[in-house]
């Protein structure tokens, strides 16, 4: 059977050019016309649970819009190549981790079905992160341009894990990062982009919502919305520092009793670690009525996410690695100030206007309570992060550039590749 494709509802430009400008939309509208019916495919692991599966849909369907045909198919995998894969994320973002020869011989029986399932051919294929990244050099006769799109954090990536990797990834015509610093020095491939990843600011976890209906959804889960709230969105994962985010809270508490945290995230089915991790989180919180636990198992979805962010006084995004964080610019676009680990595509979203970057669980404490017990800071904060969200991480920008790498890839001109967000800005 084929790679099952993911069915999307309709997206229009046009609404979006309120929020992004009449000019972004007419930029788009300009870069796309010639591309009009080229056939675009994006393959990832997963339709929900992560940042790639909550890019695609908006960009999928932007494209499809602008007069692409374009689609979105997923690479059914089992546990025991997302045990593989797993093991190659974790490695790719500085783990000591080994992937031997029989999870090497894994990976690739696993990636030889996903081939057998390929069925068309597109003018471009774009590949997502590690899971279906042989697809190119196992379809080497197929047409179209190639380019894998890698999502992670390399900047200590483990060498032996990367030495697996490489050649598949230099079977591409192209390769996208968030960040250079992410690029591996001995890759060698055609054309080198830099896309920072975005939000989509019309979906339900970052539309406007009534505040009282963000306060009636966080009291529905146990959060006393008259009360300060923390709040970390993201993965049960240990780059992400859940238990670090607990010490922090603690000692915040210690200084603010009525203080409340709410750690929230997405059980994906490419992360069999996931729910170890959450059971070992569990643990760590104890028993203490001002802290939650929740996941989207537990009718978490986003627009659920997206009251608890309104309803926080302060956002956390204690990263240990991070290739992007995308609850990061969600926070601010609400308008919310962020504390977050100063890594990977964190300090890039912050600039200087949206919050605080720290380094340890002392500095977060300090700049979450400097917050808490000023709200004219909060807010300052809070409108400049949300005006720096607008310009630069928006699903307009991100469309924006992959239309300008299919058109160098197209013409093959090189200087038309996207290279990112200048460190002026």
């Amino acid at each position: 059977m084929p790679l099952e494709i993911v069915h999307l509802p309709p997206l229009s430009l046009d609404a979006y050019a309120p929020i992004a400008g009449d000019e972004a939309v007419a930029e788009i509208r300009s870069l796309a016309e010639p591309l009009r019916d080229a056939r675009v495919l994006h393959v990832n692991a997963t339709k929900f649970g992560g940042g790639v599966a909550e890019i695609l849909p908006t960009l999928t369907g932007l494209m499809r819009d602008a007069g692409l045909d374009a689609e979105w198919r997923i690479v059914p995998g089992d546990d025991a190549f997302y045990n593989v894969t797993k093991n190659m994320h974790n490695g790719l973002q500085g783990a000591p981790v080994t992937i031997d020869a029989a999870m090497q011989e894994a990976f690739m029986r696993t990636s030889d079905r996903f081939r057998q399932e390929w069925e068309s051919e597109y003018d471009f294929v774009v590949i997502h992160d590690p899971q279906p990244a042989a697809m190119r050099a196992l379809l080497p006769q197929a047409g179209g341009h190639w380019i894998w799109r890698c999502h992670i954090d390399l900047t200590t990536a483990n060498q032996q894990v990367w030495g697996f990797l490489r050649p598949m990834v230099e079977a591409y015509d192209a390769a996208i990062f968030t960040m250079p610093d992410y690029v591996q020095p001995d890759l060698r491939i055609g054309m080198l982009a830099i896309i920072p990843p975005s939000i989509d600011p019309l979906s339900p976890k970052n539309a406007m919502i009534d505040p009282a209906l963000s306060e009636s959804i966080v009291y529905r889960f146990g959060i006393d919305p008259h009360r300060p709230l923390l709040l970390q969105v993201s993965r049960f994962d240990p780059w992400k520092d859940p238990k670090g985010v607990i010490d922090v809270y603690r000692r915040v508490k210690k200084e603010i009793p009525d203080v409340q945290l709410a750690l929230i995230g997405s059980m994906a089915t490419d992360d069999p670690e996931g729910w170890t991790i959450y059971k070992d989180v569990l643990r760590y919180a104890a028993i203490d009525e001002d802290l939650v636990l929740l996941t989207n198992l537990d009718g978490v979805g986003s627009v659920e996410v997206n009251a608890f962010q309104r309803a926080s006084e302060v956002v956390l995004q204690k990263s240990l690695r991070e290739g992007f964080g995308l609850t990061v610019s969600e926070a601010l676009w609400k308008g919310i100030p962020v504390v977050a680990g100063r890594v990977g595509g964190i300090p890039m979203q912050l600039g200087t206007t949206g919050g605080r970057l720290v380094d340890n669980i002392d500095e977060a404490t300090e700049a979450s309570l400097d917050l808490l017990r000023d709200a004219g800071l909060r807010s300052s904060l809070g409108q400049g992060g949300r005006e720096r969200v607008r310009r630069y991480f928006l699903s307009t920008r991100n469309l924006r550039d992959y239309l300008a790498l299919f058109t160098a890839l197209r013409d093959d001109r090189p200087e038309l590749v996207p290279q990112g967000i200048s460190s002026g800005h």
